[in-house]
């Protein structure tokens, strides 16, 4: 289970004493006099490879008429004990220390591994359960902090001052996103911002589709025509790639058969929040109903004694006024359980997620998108998992069910997608490689884990981000195919192009990230390194690979005057891989919901697309989002949502 903040008293040890805002003392010894160790003087020049960081400490907590903007800092005393308990954690030579204004300034060495922002996280991580500890006011639970973290190196180009000056600019910043995350300002900073445009994605596709085949086609031409015939060292590399794939799609399959349920020992549910994250200009359409199917869930219904029931938090922005809004207000006053949060710094779903963390009440928070319908009990279900006494869930990812598969062919294709993904290959794979992944919605979180964990918005896929960070801190994620919920598939092309386009870019980020930490990682066992290893390294060379097989075609037509495609191994390999999409799916129709399981049509239709197009279509955008991730490109589009659709 994810470490949780402690309740009470920091155990951390009380290695140094802060006196002023430039002074670290030792503890002395009995009958002894303190004696200066360092002071926190800005580093000089030459002093070596160091960064200057700012923590810095804010609480929000919006009351009625207030909103997640207005902030109050920790008080001067709790931010001078808290840099005391940090001494703890630091190497030689590095500085912490109170500053005036509420903050904490730090000097961290910077070579190698530290000059990332790991370290630095551990120690925000750090500071973040000293001022919890020591910041507990009477009469008043301690509010959600929202620790500002900021960076910069000191180097040539740039002084300690400028460091200083850039870290306290970037720890604002990531006091406007919530999410605890280091980020780093300055003018060292290079920022690509390169122009975007349909000619820029179309030379992408062409790149990722023509070229793909061209330019392997025209190598391996050239090397053969300098006596370097790399055909057979490609051609094993396809079967052994092809035979990879079409393994893991059959192992998952199997342990996907039997899905995961929970043990019954958890007891009575707590307090419970719904927070629905909603962009509205895209969402305006399906948000009142959406919070209407919320309002009439029994879980709102308290146990006895008061326990149990359901807290509704609709945390949304928009970049002006909307006439729903007014409805949205009408709807908060006339419901006692339902928070409206207006957040109008926001400009993505985590920074929604994160505020409304300043509202909930609940001990279980489920996390929604805007035109997501649970089944009644979710929440009941949900804590089966994370109130296990022998064996507790941090995380419980649902089962994502389309309700407007009969609006046409796509959303039937998605449907049925949707059931290959969260009823086979989720669950399947979390058996396999011995961890889930959290998906975005329909997901449920430990409050004190979601509340460590946050959601970064400078993902476009803050889900998978999250996932990463909550595996990589021991904590647990179960996917339970049982708890359903149902949301709306997009109805066009383009509106799937941008909605897989972000899914594929931001898996991509999210592997540039953590795969590496994650293979480091001393605490996870090698199953789930070589789980990580596939989810995060293998799915993004594999749509490289599969498009290979062209251009060695079309080397060996040109090297033999034809094609002998009769080796027994190669047409086994392609006899599996053919098989294993049409088995998923009939996996997919055999776990469906009821529902959609009962359009055996749609089955049908999905397993000819997939072999037809649609899978190579996946991997296309999966190349494309790669040329785009490497350029530089970070667009968020917001997939727009129309209300109604049943399946």
């Amino acid at each position: 289970m994810l470490p949780s903040r402690p309740p009470g008293e920091d155990h951390a040890t009380r290695a140094g004493e802060v006196v002023d805002p430039d002074t670290v003392l030792t503890r002395p010894a009995v009958g002894e006099a303190p004696r200066i160790i360092s002071t926190l003087r800005l580093p000089r020049r030459r002093r070596g490879r160091e960064i200057v960081a700012v923590l810095d400490p804010v609480r929000a907590r919006p009351l009625a008429g207030e909103h997640p903007g207005e902030h109050q800092r920790s008080d001067q005393q709790v931010v001078e004990a808290a840099a005391e308990r940090l001494t703890a954690f630091l190497q030689p030579g590095e500085l912490v220390a109170a500053t005036d204004d509420g903050r904490l300034r730090l000097r961290l060495r910077r070579e190698d591994r530290d000059a990332r922002p790991e370290r630095l996280q551990a120690m925000a991580y750090h500071a973040v359960e000293a001022l919890e500890a020591l910041d507990r006011r009477e009469g008043d639970a301690p509010a959600v902090l929202d620790l500002g973290v900021g960076w910069a190196p000191v180097t040539r180009s740039q002084d300690a001052h400028q460091a200083l000056e850039h870290a306290a600019s970037a720890a604002a910043e990531s006091v406007r996103q919530r999410d605890l995350q280091p980020r780093q300002e300055g003018h060292h900073l290079r920022v690509r911002r390169p122009r975007i445009d349909r000619w820029s994605t179309g030379n992408q596709v062409l790149v990722a589709t023509v070229g793909a085949v061209v330019v392997p086609y025209l190598a391996l031409v050239a090397l053969s025509l300098v006596g370097l015939d790399l055909s057979g060292v490609l051609y094993w590399a396809i079967v052994g790639s092809l035979a990879l794939t079409a393994g893991m799609i059959w192992a998952e399959t199997s342990h996907a058969l039997d899905p995961p349920r929970p043990t019954g020992r958890a007891g009575e549910r707590p307090r419970a929040t719904a927070v629905i994250a909603a962009y509205l200009p895209n969402e305006a359409d399906t948000i009142l109903e959406t919070v209407e199917h919320f309002l009439s869930l029994p879980d709102r219904e308290r146990g006895p004694g008061g326990r149990g029931g359901l807290q509704v938090v609709l945390a949304y922005n928009t970049p002006f006024h909307l006439s729903v809004e007014e409805d949205l207000a009408r709807l908060g006053e006339q419901h006692h359980d339902l928070v409206v949060l207006k957040v109008p710094d926001s400009t993505s779903k985590a920074q929604n997620v994160n505020a409304a963390l300043h509202v909930a009440d609940g001990e279980l928070i489920g996390i929604f998108d805007a035109d997501h319908h649970p089944m009644p009990g979710a929440f009941d279900r949900a804590w089966e998992w994370i109130g296990d006494p022998e064996d507790p869930a941090d995380v419980v990812q649902g089962h994502c069910v389309i309700r407007n598969g009969d609006t046409g062919w796509l959303a039937r294709l998605v449907a049925v997608e949707f059931e290959q993904i969260y009823a086979v290959a989720h669950p399947g794979r979390a058996a396999l490689a011995g961890f889930g992944i959290f998906g975005g919605s329909n997901g449920f979180w430990r409050a004190s884990a979601l509340e460590r964990i946050r959601l970064r918005g400078s993902f476009l896929t803050e889900d998978i981000e999250a996932s990463m960070r909550v595996l990589g801190a021991g904590g647990r994620i179960v996917n339970d195919p049982g708890l359903l919920s149902r949301e709306l598939a997009p109805e066009t092309p383009e509106a799937l192009w941008r909605q897989r386009m972000r899914w594929a870019q931001g898996w991509f980020q999210v592997s540039l990230r953590h795969l590496g930490p994650i293979l480091r990682s001393p605490g996870l066992t090698l199953r789930q390194k070589i789980g990580a290893t596939y989810l995060l390294g293998w799915r993004e060379v594999y749509p490289w690979m599969s498009i290979l097989t062209w251009p060695l075609l079309g080397f060996l037509a040109w090297r033999d005057g034809g094609l002998d495609l009769s080796s027994p191994l190669f047409l086994f390999i392609t006899l599996l891989v053919t098989v294993s999409g049409p088995l998923q799916t009939l996996a997919a129709y055999r776990l469906a919901t009821p529902e959609v399981r009962r359009h055996r049509r749609w089955f049908v239709q999905a397993a000819l697309l997939n072999l037809v197009f649609y899978t190579e279509a996946k991997n296309l955008v999966n190349r494309v989002a790669q040329l785009k991730q490497l350029r530089g490109e970070h667009q968020w589009v917001v997939t727009p949502r129309t209300a109604g659709g049943d399946a």
